[in-house]
């Protein structure tokens, strides 16, 4: 039963001390820091500054502030996207309407 007891707080030690370095680490300098990277570097978009702009945006319409969080874009052509955009923006005005004639009991 000691033996036992001694392994766990043996283990329960090494993790302990494993967890602090790992913490202490975290309060280094990278050797980076000096150095630019170009990830960082890139244009960012107005919508959302913590994102590249998405490169499928760019010259689309007007003056677009680059919201494409979820990279759509790169995945489906612009045309088709602003098309099904239009469609669903207008069913959703008839759903609208038809909950409400439907709430008065017109139907």
């Amino acid at each position: 039963f000691d033996s036992t007891n001694q392994f766990h707080s043996l283990t329960m030690k090494f993790i302990a001390a494993a967890s602090l370095v790992g913490t202490a680490a975290a309060f280094t300098s990278s050797q980076n820091a000096g150095r630019s990277v170009s990830a960082l570097n890139a244009e960012k978009s107005p919508a959302m500054p913590f994102l590249p702009y998405p490169e499928n945006l760019k010259g689309y319409i007007g003056e677009d502030i680059g919201f494409d969080p979820l990279g759509v874009s790169n995945f489906f052509p612009m045309d088709y996207l602003r098309e099904s955009e239009l469609k669903h923006g207008r069913i959703a005005m008839v759903a609208a309407v038809g909950y409400a004639v439907t709430d008065m009991g017109l139907v």
